[in-house]
């Protein structure tokens, strides 16, 4: 216990003498958790004073084009621009616009929408009734005129994302098509001659109703915060793989590891030394990121961290990631020769683990081959584990699979560096 001891002493002393990287180690990741967190937090909730400004060309001036610009008003979600610099819209300025990156989208509605709709309405009215042998009560014959199918013109910025194309393209289908049916009641409200007002129940008899978690009686719902700080402090957790590495690296070409291979120390007392001390830095930053969930988020108009009674949980999961993390930097350490080999390998390395394990880009929004793949990163297991515990309020026997993986991953990392420490010594 003497010699981990001193062990654990000597690697406190590095890092003491280099400060400056200290607080690098634990001020990064609590910028990165503040910064990514404060901008995808629209992403969970809208705020209503951060609207998207779209143009839209009326060329309609109809019920349409009117019920199209209520519903998106009524969304506040949009800033509906009809003119540039007092000038009205036309499709040309709108699509120079969007195209320069001016605006992220320009609607262009393409005239006699209403008219033609109406008439294409009435037509297969008019078809269905007289299949039912109803034509004497037609009270008007439709127009025989031949209407195409009508294109709302949708030009989108070549930067935006596919995700805000594909909801924006949905809603918009999801409008015309509201339109398209109330249209439909109408005019078989017409065609009949109902005296009532609104013969028809025009409100939709099937919709969607979100049930979230309960938990203690209280309903969890997903936020950018419960996400972001379990991913960043893993992030956070396998970066000190670069200064774990350097200065392994460093105590091979100053010589110190050979002086303290000369005392009557193993190689296993060593690496303990230098695991039990970095794994005390995961965990500090573990506490830090959390104590920023609860404390200091609320403060800047996040939502604040719901640990309630799961903190001895994520503390089990903090710790078994922690574990992968520094045998993982243990490993680089012993195999790299030099820092030029230790410091890129080691950050691009985790910022792959990363992007693999879901920090980035969510597992399921991968493709099925990269899916695969992402199963063998430890970020991943460790991930998974904290959402367990943060939104599905999990027990030890749910995270035990992954917590067993993150140590197996420690465990097989460690004995390579000491069979590679131990070949190298006898060459």
């Amino acid at each position: 216990m003497h010699k981990l001891g001193m062990s654990i002493k000597k690697e406190l002393l590095l890092l003491r003498r280099d400060m400056g990287g200290v607080i690098i180690l634990f001020a990064m990741p609590l910028v990165l958790i503040i910064a990514v967190t404060l901008i995808q937090n629209a992403a969970y909730q809208r705020s209503g004073d951060q609207k998207i400004p779209i143009l839209i060309v009326d060329n309609d001036k109809g019920e349409v084009a009117k019920s199209v610009f209520e519903n998106m008003k009524s969304s506040n979600a949009f800033d509906l621009i009809t003119e540039i610099d007092g000038k009205k819209l036309t499709e040309a300025t709108a699509k120079q616009s969007v195209f320069k990156g001016e605006y992220q989208l320009a609607i262009v509605i393409p005239a006699n929408l209403s008219s033609d709709l109406q008439i294409k309405i009435d037509q297969n009215v008019d078809k269905i009734l007289t299949s039912f042998g109803l034509e004497d009560s037609l009270k008007a014959k439709p127009s025989a005129r031949i209407i195409t199918q009508k294109d709302v013109n949708l030009y989108f910025d070549p930067a935006v994302q596919m995700s805000f194309k594909s909801a924006v393209m949905s809603n918009i289908d999801k409008m015309i098509s509201k339109i398209e049916t109330q249209s439909i009641y109408a005019a078989f409200r017409e065609q009949l001659g109902e005296d009532q007002p609104d013969p028809f129940e025009n409100q939709n008899f099937i919709a969607f109703k979100e049930i979230n978690q309960t938990v203690n009686n209280k309903e969890v719902k997903p936020n950018a915060v419960q996400h972001n700080v379990p991913a960043w402090t893993l992030f956070a957790m396998f970066f000190i793989v670069i200064p774990l590495s350097i200065n392994m690296v460093k105590e091979k070409n100053q010589g110190t590891f050979i002086r303290l291979r000369t005392n009557p120390v193993s190689s296993a007392v060593v690496i303990a030394g230098k695991t039990i001390t970095y794994l005390i830095i995961c965990m500090i930053q573990f506490y830090m990121m959390i104590a920023v969930g609860i404390w200091l988020f609320p403060l800047m108009g996040l939502p604040a961290l719901n640990v309630d009674a799961n903190l001895f949980m994520l503390t089990i999961v903090a710790l078994f990631s922690g574990l992968a993390a520094t045998g993982y930097g243990i490993l680089v350490g012993t195999i790299a020769k030099t820092q030029e080999q230790s410091a890129p390998f080691g950050a691009t390395s985790v910022i792959i683990l990363a992007a693999l394990g879901g920090v980035w880009v969510p597992v399921f929004a991968m493709p099925k081959f990269m899916q695969v793949v992402a199963m063998c990163s430890p970020m991943n297991w460790g991930l998974d584990a904290f959402y367990d515990v943060f939104l599905r309020n999990s027990g030890i026997v749910e995270i035990f699979p992954e917590i067993t993986l993150l140590f197996l991953f420690f465990v097989a990392t460690i004995t390579i560096a000491l069979l590679y420490d131990k070949k190298k010594r006898s060459v």
